[in-house]
Order: structure tokens, then C-alpha cells, then sequence
């Protein structure tokens, strides 16, 4: 058997061992529910040996889609006590509880991908129509609901939406959200995993503040971004953002959807020269923006790396290729989730350092889109290395290799699909 025929074999056993009929886990355990943009990434990995399943697992997602838009980051299809914070602290008060918050909105990047995949197209057009106006919805949710000044961007008004929960972009910030009156709570993930690995009880104190928060409003989308003390422009989901919607805008006009094509088009169009505010000189990246200091963020971090995966401009792509041999040259594997250089680093904690498979993913399309085809090939032959010195992990030790978090993670297995089987 080739180690490539070895390897694939293992990735489709995680994704079917994390397989819950219509919905995959992350993995077992630790994040027992269905989450988003896990679930868009995942379907790229089922697409490789199950189309169908792919759709059904995307389709699963937004039939959870909120009456203003707005696609929640958690559906907890089951109960399960061994994951904090639960559908009892959310309260979002649906028929199948969800959390009343978002995350990046990677799926009309995922839905043009099967869809150019796709050996039958005629068959599930109508299907994948319908997918195409949900996403549009959520889109327009964004820009009505995160962009209330039309600025072009999206803020996110709790860290976790951004997927990279503990980064060290949201220390400066993260001060202005207090902790006073926080309930009482046992964190369940420190039970599953090294609570080295893990944010601290500070970052999960003003993490449950906001949820709090947000609950006591009612979970109204038209007030919570005004009424938040964390408003942060991240590159890296508003890049995601903007690369949906132009994959979007293609997908629409090729299913004869012309005024979804106009809006996104536009959408992705304005996002772009909106990106050059959170261009830094001194980091030669993008960082983040804070609304409420009306300040960039003096961070160095994966998101302005990740900001790739929207067309950018060659000289953006050129100075982040550029930014991308530095960080090599101060770790082993490629892409670490923060500046090695920085004192803040730490290789093991979660967002602060460690690699990351599914961003180093998106970075590599980015690159493939942007003709940097050598850098590319770098960031996936150390994703590759990962998998076979530590085996499917959450994420990786950029230094040591070591994997750290949840084991037979779902998304790594289908990342892994997606680089050997391209």
C-alpha cells in the first residue's frame, strides 16, 4: 500500500468515525456538536469518496439558518453535557438549540468548490440553487448587521467567531469586556484536553460575559454589534468573507441567478480596497482593527496571513509571501499561528502559536490563486509532515511537531483529503 493510499484511508475512517448521519463532530468528546465552518471544510474531505454526503453535511448546517440570516457556529443536534457552554447557557430559545453567535462564513467557497467538482451538475442544480440563496442571506446578514457604517467590513463581536478563540489579536481588546457577575461554571473542555493547551480562566470569564451579555439583549442581530465591547475587523474573516462572495457572485451567474451574482460581486469588490486600512507597514501583513479604540492592533498573527485567501493585489501577495519565509525561518513548520519572534508566542497554546491544518489550507489555495505555486508547495509538504510525525491532531507545535488538542480531528482528516487527492 503507497503511503498516499495509506494516508487517504485514515482520513476517510476519522471522517466516517465522526459521522453522525447528517452532521459530523469535530471529534468526539471534545466538541460533541455540529459546528460551522467545521462542517463547510469537512465537506470538501466527503467529496472525495461520498458527494452526496458532502451536500447533506452543508445542507444540515443552514437548515438551522436564523430568520434574519445569520447562521449560528454551533447546532446542538443532541444533548451532551460534556461540552460547556450548552444550549441551556445560550438560550437562543430555537426547536433544535443553537448558539447566537456566527463564525467565518466559508461556505460559498465550499458550495463553488463541490459544485466545480461535481459530476452531476444538471441533477442538483436545484439543490445547490437553494444553498446559493442561504449563503446570499447570510451574507447580506453580515453587511446589514456587522458594517452598520457600510464600511465595506465585518466585525466580530465575540472572539470564538472567529474561529481562533484565545489569538493573542484580542489581548488588548479583550480588556474592555469585564467579568464582574459572570454565573458559575465548570469548563468541560480542560477535561478532555491538556489545560496547557487550553485559553485561560480569564479569557473563559469574559468569553461567558459576552454570551451573557448578548443573551440579556434577546439575541437581537440589529443591536448586538452597538451594544458589544468587542468589535474587531479581522482580515482573516473578512477575507473568507469576501473570497465567499466572489466564488458566490461566479456560482449565482452560472446558475442563472443574476441580481445573488451583482450583490456578491460588489460585496467582494468594495471588501477589497476596505482591506487596505488593516495593511500594516511595520509587520508587512494585515492586522486587526479594534472599532472600539478605533485603532489597528499591534498583532502579528495568522488572520493577517490568512487574509491571502481573498484576491488580493500582486504587491500584497509578493509582501505576504515575503512575511511567510520570516516566519519559516523562526519555526520548523509552517504556518504558525502567531509570530515566533514575539514574546507572546507560546508553540502549545491553542491559537497563540500553534499550526493550524485547515488555515494553512485556505492559505495554500490563496497562494495557488495568486500563481506563489513554490510557497504553496512548502506550506503543504510541512502539513504533510504533521500528519505523518503526529497523525491527525486538532493542531501541531510549530517547533516540535508535537500535536496537541483532540485527536482524529474531523477537519484534518478532510484537509489531508483535499491536499493528497488534488
Amino acid at each position: 500500500m503507497s503511503e498516499h493510499s495509506e494516508i487517504y484511508d485514515r482520513s476517510v475512517a476519522i471522517l466516517k468515525l465522526n459521522d453522525k448521519g447528517s452532521y459530523t463532530v469535530p471529534t468526539h468528546g471534545l466538541y460533541p456538536f455540529q459546528w460551522n465552518w467545521d462542517s463547510c471544510l469537512t465537506a470538501l474531505g466527503f467529496s472525495h469518496f461520498d458527494e452526496q454526503r458532502a451536500w447533506l453535511e452543508i445542507e444540515t448546517l443552514f437548515a438551522h439558518q436564523w430568520e434574519d440570516g445569520m447562521v449560528p457556529h454551533i447546532v446542538f443536534h443532541e444533548l451532551d453535557d460534556g461540552y460547556f457552554p450548552g444550549p441551556d447557557v445560550w438560550n437562543t430559545r430555537r426547536v433544535v438549540p443553537t448558539s447566537g453567535i456566527t463564525q467565518p462564513p466559508v461556505a460559498g467557497f465550499a458550495v463553488k468548490r463541490l459544485f466545480d467538482r461535481s459530476e452531476n451538475r444538471e441533477q442538483i442544480a436545484d439543490r445547490v440553487k437553494a444553498l446559493v440563496k442561504s449563503i446570499d442571506r447570510w451574507h447580506q446578514w453580515f453587511f446589514d448587521c456587522r458594517d452598520p457604517q457600510g464600511e465595506g467590513l465585518v466585525a466580530l463581536i465575540h472572539p470564538w467567531e472567529s474561529g481562533r478563540d484565545n489569538s493573542i489579536d484580542w489581548d488588548k481588546p479583550f480588556v474592555n469586556v469585564p467579568t464582574d457577575g459572570v454565573q458559575p461554571y465548570t469548563r468541560r473542555d480542560t477535561q478532555h484536553a491538556n489545560p496547557a493547551h487550553r485559553p485561560t480562566k480569564d479569557q473563559y470569564d469574559r468569553y461567558l460575559w459576552l454570551v451573557e451579555h448578548f443573551r440579556s439583549l434577546d439575541w437581537d442581530n440589529s443591536i448586538l454589534h452597538d451594544n458589544s465591547p468587542f468589535r474587531i475587523v479581522d482580515p482573516g474573516f473578512n477575507a473568507i468573507l469576501l473570497r465567499s462572495c466572489a466564488e458566490l457572485a461566479l456560482l449565482a451567474e452560472e446558475l442563472d441567478e443574476p441580481e445573488i451574482a451583482h450583490r456578491n460581486s460588489r460585496w467582494a469588490k468594495r471588501g477589497i480596497n476596505a482591506l487596505e486600512k488593516l495593511w500594516s507597514s511595520e509587520h508587512s501583513q494585515y492586522v486587526c482593527w479594534d472599532r472600539v479604540a478605533e485603532e489597528q492592533i499591534n498583532s502579528a498573527s495568522i488572520g493577517g496571513i490568512l487574509a491571502v485567501f481573498a484576491p488580493l493585489s500582486q504587491e500584497r501577495v509578493t509582501a505576504i509571501v515575503s512575511r511567510l519565509k520570516t516566519i519559516a525561518a523562526n519555526s520548523k513548520y509552517l504556518v504558525a499561528s502567531h509570530d515566533p519572534t514575539d514574546n507572546r508566542f507560546d508553540s502549545k497554546r491553542y491559537w497563540r502559536g500553534p499550526v493550524w491544518l485547515i488555515v494553512n489550507y485556505m492559505i495554500i489555495d490563496g497562494l495557488q490563486q495568486a500563481g506563489q505555486h513554490q510557497m504553496a508547495a512548502s506550506i503543504e509538504h510541512d502539513s504533510q509532515a504533521l500528519i505523518a510525525e503526529s497523525g491527525f491532531a486538532e493542531y501541531y507545535d510549530p517547533v516540535s511537531a508535537e500535536g496537541c488538542g483532540g485527536d482524529s480531528f474531523t477537519w484534518t482528516a478532510a484537509m489531508m483529503l483535499e491536499f493528497i487527492s488534488s
